[in-house]
């Protein structure tokens, strides 16, 4: 989005904006615009889905319509039946038919009302890495519904470690607005003026805690950098070959971590293959206790009883934090 600025001795003719947030969806839509040169053509829908992710950013939040939008329509309106512009029209899926997206004009505010006041757009910044929260994780965690984000890494420095968010916690609310979801959060965030204090709720060992976090500015070009003595293979009932997380362990495997042990390797039809751990794995927790040595992992398998469950919080590159559930 561009803001314009434009002189003139008479007062401009312009449309409402409206409110995307009370959109609903089957509500209908027009699309104004000049699609392949054909100047003010006008175009009828409805509203498809909202919330779309269409994979343009990590602000992903895309009105999806049926209006046929075509190229030239980028930049016109998406009008409700007040008349009022409740999205900026976009994107469209190239292959297909009737598959069209709109900025919320919520969104466009925003972003309207940072370039006029200081001529950029800046987002809100936490300074953590997170992922959504799955069936398992919930279950592993005693939540109820897996709802809430899991709070993966806390960068050192950055305002959600100065407030003393930790790695683990599970955030479930910000600014007094339940958070369900990744994307949701981030947006949240983003939205929060640098500089301001949120209230961000989480649950740390099954327990709530309220923790003030001054929001800093979104470094977008910023990257979050990231030993222990080697110890002797272990191998156990479950079919698990574990090693220590030596730096040449970990150049071989490609990953970063320095804390857990990692699965060096599987046995075939073993319990470990069947519950789907993989060479390469990183065991952090077993049955909630934290695992840091292969010591600490043999010791962890020792208190589990013939046949008991055995609860496996491991992290996987490219996959994030997984709870595997084997039987010993």
């Amino acid at each position: 989005l561009a803001l314009l600025k434009i002189k003139g001795s008479l007062e401009f003719p312009a449309v409402k904006l409206g409110d995307s947030a009370q959109l609903k969806v089957g509500q209908w839509v027009v699309a104004i615009g000049s699609p392949f040169g054909l100047e003010r053509t006008v175009t009828a829908g409805i509203v498809s889905a909202k919330g779309r992710v269409i994979g343009s950013g990590p602000y992903d939040d895309f009105i999806q319509t049926d209006a046929s939008i075509n190229p030239g329509n980028s930049g016109g309106p998406l009008i409700n039946m007040k008349g009022e512009v409740i999205g900026i029209n976009t994107a469209i899926v190239a292959s297909g038919q009737g598959i069209g997206f709109a900025i919320p004009i919520n969104l466009a505010k925003n972003v309207i009302a940072q370039l006029k006041a200081g001529g950029e757009v800046t987002r809100g910044w936490l300074g953590v890495a997170i992922q959504d929260m799955n069936q398992e994780m919930a279950d592993y965690y005693g939540i109820e519904a897996k709802k809430g984000v899991f709070v993966a890494d806390v960068f050192k420095g950055d305002p959600a470690d100065a407030a003393g968010i930790k790695p683990k916690d599970i955030i479930v609310e910000v600014n007094g607005q339940k958070v369900e979801a990744t994307r949701q959060l981030t947006s949240l965030v983003a939205g929060i003026p640098v500089g301001q204090t949120a209230k961000v709720k989480v649950l740390r060992d099954g327990q709530p805690k309220t923790l003030n976090v001054k929001i800093a500015k979104r470094d977008d070009k910023k990257v979050a950098a990231r030993g222990e003595a080697p110890e002797k293979r272990s191998e156990d009932p479950l079919g698990l070959r574990v090693s220590a997380l030596t730096p040449e362990i970990a150049q071989r495997f490609n990953i970063t971590e320095t804390t857990g042990v990692i699965v060096t390797d599987v046995q075939s039809g073993s319990p470990a293959e069947e519950a789907g751990v993989r060479a390469g794995d990183i065991v952090k927790e077993i049955n909630r206790q934290s695992i840091e040595s292969v010591r600490d992992y043999t010791e962890a398998l020792k208190k589990v009883p013939k046949e008991g469950a055995v609860n496996f919080f491991i992290f996987r590159k490219n996959a994030g934090f997984l709870v595997l559930k084997l039987m010993k």
